[in-house]
């Protein structure tokens, strides 16, 4: 086939140095596994039951139009770490590119972070960055109460006393009381990354049944704000849906960048705290 897909990649906005590239691909990766992540600064009540619990994984595909372009595993070990005295839940996430993808770019992400077991909020993380010949190890301590952030590049000022890293804010999001949003609403998350803080703002679009590899389940649906420029067109949208059940977790995501769409979908769940609520056919 002329036309490959090699050439069909290289083209237009993809055609830029490995440092463009990383951060494009950076941003799409960021958006769609945090989007989930934007009601705590709304202070929305919490659940009263624990929605996951050490030994939970959750396995994701993230493909590029039709090829799949990766692979991540989410899970919830035990841990024996304490911060200011209190117990913490380890998270750890793994990214890594697919077979057919690596050909083009290879990763291999790592991120771990270190939780309060009653506030969710984060104590420690880290990420190990590992994508083409590009590395980088960065390290976070977040002081909740007296909103500093101390890091690899430097220390910052919390803009608000709940302050996130990309992968607590996805957990944290989950334990949300969520049962009297309207449609239409939007909220706005605080989270730190690499160096730097900002907001994420979300609006919440209704309910949806989704058809997924473990059969159709009833979702929330969100709609998280973009920024166009060398990655998304003017007029994209980010759409999310998360279980609406007990669980609470993403199970798709879907955006249109410059060139095609990228997708996230739930491919495999182990260990939920609560069984899954399909759809009945």
């Amino acid at each position: 086939m002329k036309d490959s897909f090699r050439d069909h990649f290289n083209r237009q906005n993809w055609r830029c140095s490995r440092n463009g590239m990383r951060k494009q691909l950076t941003i799409i990766i960021v958006m769609l596994f945090s989007a989930n992540a934007t009601f705590s600064q709304a202070l929305l009540p919490s659940l009263k039951k624990r929605v996951f619990a050490p030994g939970e994984e959750l396995t994701y595909k993230l493909k590029y139009g039709f090829i799949s372009a990766a692979e991540g595993v989410l899970k919830v070990l035990p841990s024996d770490l304490s911060f200011e005295g209190k117990p913490t839940y380890h998270l750890n996430a793994v990214g890594t590119t697919s077979k057919a993808f690596s050909i083009f770019y290879n990763i291999r992400d790592q991120y771990d972070s270190y939780i309060d077991q009653e506030t969710y909020l984060p104590y420690f993380f880290s990420e190990n960055i590992k994508e083409g010949r590009y590395r980088r190890n960065d390290k976070i301590r977040f002081y909740q109460q007296k909103k500093k952030i101390e890091a690899t590049r430097g220390n910052f000022d919390a803009k608000e006393l709940q302050t996130f890293d990309l992968l607590s804010a996805y957990y944290f999001s989950r334990t949300l009381d969520l049962s009297h949003i309207k449609e239409g609403e939007s909220f706005k998350l605080s989270y730190f990354l690499k160096d730097s803080l900002a907001y994420l703002y979300i609006t919440y679009l209704g309910k949806e049944n989704i058809k997924t590899a473990l059969g159709t389940l009833r979702c929330l649906k969100f709609s998280p704000s973009l920024e166009p420029g060398r990655v998304f067109k003017k007029d994209s949208k980010l759409h999310l849906w998360v279980t609406d059940d007990d669980n609470r977790i993403p199970v798709k995501a879907q955006v249109e960048i410059l060139i095609g769409a990228v997708t996230l979908e739930l491919t495999g769940v182990k260990g939920l705290k609560y069984p899954l609520e399909k759809v009945k056919k």
